[in-house]
């Protein structure tokens, strides 16, 4: 058992919150008990993800996906207002860390992502440098790239190949940014990319990739993002000696 106060003031200590401009508010979001034993983690609080927590016995939710961002009217009313009734009436602690955990060197989900298909990062791009690049095992093909995708993730890319893979150039430099991060296109193949990895494409990316040469990989936005909170939610169950599950809620995106 730990205190709240303490999790949520490691967290933003560990993921230098305070460094990143952001969609929303980063570390407690929704305040509970006290004092947590059990962890759960997920990509986004979602109703579901909620209701599948309380089942479990959960005193606090960690996830990249929050409640609150950018935009927002302001208004607790409808879906919003039915998941955070949920979070109040089971008293849980709803922690989100958004870019924060995207760009953490170890737990977060560009550098689990990267360890999953074996890129060796040795450089960053894009804004507040959430790209990461490097290398692959071994040199690749757009045709050996999309298989080894779809074996991590579970799901086919989708791949927008300027022709590199019939007997071209091999993919030896990649870029990679999980989510919703297309808008680092450019940036990557300033940066020296063969291939860019992401979870979401734009009408315009197409277009640059074939222009470019540079392939482009759409793994999906949920699909891209599943590692960094469990891996970060591991890593402080164990250091705070609290129990922890991950929770998968499906997501096409």
């Amino acid at each position: 058992m730990a205190a709240r106060s303490e999790i949520e003031s490691y967290l933003n200590t560990l993921l230098d919150v305070g460094r990143f401009r952001d969609y929303g508010p980063n570390g407690l979001q929704i305040e509970g008990k006290p004092e947590v034993r059990k962890l759960v983690s997920g990509v986004t609080a979602s109703r579901a993800f909620i209701e599948a927590a309380i089942e479990r016995g959960a005193d606090a939710l960690l996830v990249h996906h929050g409640l609150f961002w950018k935009g927002h009217d302001g208004r607790i009313t409808g879906w919003l207002k039915q998941r955070i009734e949920r979070l109040l009436a089971a008293q849980l602690n709803l922690l989100a860390y958004h870019l924060p955990l995207d760009a953490h060197p170890q737990f977060g989900n560009n550098a689990q992502f990267g360890v999953r298909l074996n890129f060796m990062a040795d450089g960053r791009f894009g804004d507040q440098d959430l790209g990461w690049i490097g290398s692959p095992a071994q040199p690749l093909t757009v045709p050996a790239l999309t298989a080894l995708l779809s074996l991590r993730l579970n799901r086919a890319p989708v791949v927008v190949d300027p022709g590199i893979s019939g007997g071209g150039r091999p993919i030896r430099r990649v870029a990679w940014c999980t989510g919703g991060a297309q808008g680092y296109f450019e940036a990557a193949i300033a940066a020296g990319a063969d291939a860019y990895v992401t979870g979401e494409i734009s009408e315009p990316q197409a277009h640059l990739a074939r222009e470019t040469g540079v392939a482009f990989f759409a793994c999906g936005h949920h699909a891209s993002e599943r590692f960094g909170a469990p891996a970060l939610a591991a890593h402080v169950a164990e250091k705070f000696g609290l129990a922890h599950e991950f929770i998968e809620i499906d997501n096409p995106a």
